[in-house]
């Protein structure tokens, strides 16, 4: 094993931080913000579609995606359902926006400025909790 040979530039760069330059690809965004909303949700990765776009330099995200209720019978049985399992369709969506931003930003390091989501459909959850 060599030891490697600094030139006095690359001593002081390196002295002030880690020279050279990191990038996260879209790619890797898309599936960090996939997994995150799909795992909030309750649906299968494969059925949130992530756009990005520019934010006056930040980065603005865009999920399309169906979410999970109870079976319509259960809830007219048992009202109480919806407010169980996390509202209304609306209220679900709107709460996870911050909870979205703040975690893919954690994840990815990247600056989000917005989440905007579109719901697709509704999938029925049988058996287990809607979250």
């Amino acid at each position: 094993m060599s030891a490697a040979v600094m030139t006095p530039r690359a001593a002081q760069r390196t002295a002030r931080g880690l020279a050279g330059h990191n990038r996260i690809s879209t790619q890797a965004l898309t599936s960090t913000a996939q997994a995150v909303a799909a795992e909030h949700f309750g649906v299968p990765a494969s059925l949130v579609r992530v756009t990005w776009s520019d934010d006056e330099g930040l980065l603005a995200l865009s999920l399309s995606l169906p979410v999970t209720m109870p079976p319509l019978e259960a809830v007219v049985k048992d009202p109480s359902l919806v407010a169980r399992t996390g509202g209304s369709v609306w209220n679900r969506v709107h709460g996870a926006k911050p909870v979205l931003l703040q975690r893919i930003t954690y994840l990815t390091g990247s600056i989000l400025s917005l989440v905007d989501i579109r719901v697709t459909g509704v999938r029925v959850q049988e058996g287990s909790r809607v979250r």
